[in-house]
């Protein structure tokens, strides 16, 4: 199983969500699954990868070219493709994932969960989405995810196709289903 991690590469967060991104990338690791991530190596991104790698777990990440030198390209991904664009690289990730987990992260982190959320509600995809926040930093992501529904800006099941989960084992849990 291949399971795509979205989260942050800035290099000034508290580095409890470093923490975090490690500790799930172990999880995958441990698991025997892969993981699949941008592709960067600092932050959170690069947290990830090395802790799959801790535990001998396999890597993939997905980088386009320009930001290659910007997010600091992980070679020590077991495997690393070099596209053109975003689009090819978000693309990429949701052609070869089979599940989605977003951490914590900024505006690239949530435009691309909004994507694999959309694209699993028109049913171009049914593989699970997790939002793995045991910090709340999503609360009032949640929070207006419930009031788009009350004005029904959200039809009815599609807040029901993301899993929240507040422990990584809870987290990879929602991915076996």
């Amino acid at each position: 199983m291949r399971i795509a991690v979205f989260c942050s590469s800035s290099p000034s967060i508290d580095p409890k969500y470093v923490d975090l991104a490690y500790q799930l990338g172990e999880g995958i690791g441990s698991l025997s699954w892969e993981l699949v991530t941008g592709g960067g190596h600092i932050s959170m991104m690069g947290a990830v990868s090395r802790g799959a790698r801790a535990v001998k777990g396999r890597t993939v990440g997905v980088i386009p070219q320009a930001l290659v030198e910007i997010e600091f390209a992980d070679h020590e991904n077991d495997e690393l493709h070099i596209v053109t664009t975003m689009g090819e690289r978000k693309a990429m990730i949701t052609d070869i994932s089979d599940a989605f987990i977003t951490l914590p992260g900024g505006a690239g982190t949530l435009e691309e969960f909004f994507e694999i959320w959309v694209g699993r509600y028109l049913k171009f995809h049914d593989k699970p989405i997790v939002i793995l926040d045991p910090f709340g930093i999503f609360g009032p992501l949640h929070e207006l995810i419930l009031h788009l529904e009350e004005e029904r800006f959200i039809k009815p099941g599609m807040r029901e196709l993301i899993t929240w989960a507040n422990t990584v084992d809870e987290a990879l849990k929602a991915c076996k289903q």
